[in-house]
């Protein structure tokens, strides 16, 4: 087993094996290239998919927390100590859920006082993308969701909504966005309308900042994501680990 800041050599790794990692880590989309996918803080968990291959630079590994896959570099794992195989989530029931979202909402409110900027699989901070800022939130606060926007649409209990008509909204609720045929964006309700995102340089802010999906808020923001209002959903449970797709 290595210890801190020794090198943590790839035939450790082997498939199945599980560990807690002791420095934040970029995970990337793919075994070669920059592309990130999501990023994992230190005291997370991951678990190996497949043996490393021979010189190759990555590993194939999923996030235990969230279930998600992507490549991690061997290279960072340095000091990343193995973990018991035992991990078992902790499962809050709706009701828990409810009393913490004053916290994860003021956590909210805080990041989106800190300089930042959109980050294409930002999800340790200050720079976040839009799933990766409603993930952190939430898991602030021990509740763990699904990486993707589209996994979390998936994830939640729906609720109805329209622009103009927000009635059924609790603050903490996620709203969707995107085609009719796919979730490419979230955010997290506040009150009456107003939700906080983070949202890129094309048709965004570059980062976290507050829409409303009223008609009136005629801001060029606030217009593109809400004629792209899918639906809205509430958080009602916690992701178990398992892989979602």
């Amino acid at each position: 087993m290595p210890t801190l800041g020794t090198a943590l050599a790839p035939e450790q790794l082997i498939k199945g094996s599980c560990w807690i990692l002791n420095a934040d880590v970029n995970g990337f989309s793919r075994s070669h290239g920059s592309g990130l996918a999501t990023q994992a803080c230190a005291g997370r968990r991951f678990r190996v998919l497949m043996d490393p291959i021979p010189g190759a630079p990555r590993v194939r590994a999923a996030l235990i927390e969230d279930g998600y896959p992507c490549w991690l570099t061997i290279n960072d794992l340095n000091g990343t100590q193995q973990g018991a195989r035992d991990w078992r989530p902790r499962l809050l029931d709706a009701a828990s859920i409810q009393i913490r979202l004053p916290s994860v909402l003021r956590w909210l409110e805080d990041a989106a006082q800190i300089p930042n900027t959109y980050l294409w699989g930002g999800t340790i901070g200050p720079d976040l993308d839009c799933s990766g800022l409603v993930q952190t939130a939430f898991a602030n606060q021990s509740i763990w969701l699904p990486r993707d926007a589209y996994q979390q649409e998936r994830f939640c209990t729906p609720v109805a909504v329209h622009p103009g008509n927000h009635q059924l909204l609790q603050p903490g609720d996620l709203l969707f966005f995107g085609t009719p045929h796919r979730c490419t964006h979230v955010a997290i309700h506040l009150e009456d309308g107003r939700y906080l995102h983070s949202s890129g340089k094309e048709n965004g802010r570059n980062g976290i900042g507050m829409d409303s999906i009223h008609p009136s808020d005629q801001h060029p923001v606030a217009s593109h994501y809400r004629a792209e209002l899918r639906g809205a959903g509430r958080v009602e449970r916690c992701h178990d680990g398992s892989t979602l797709t």
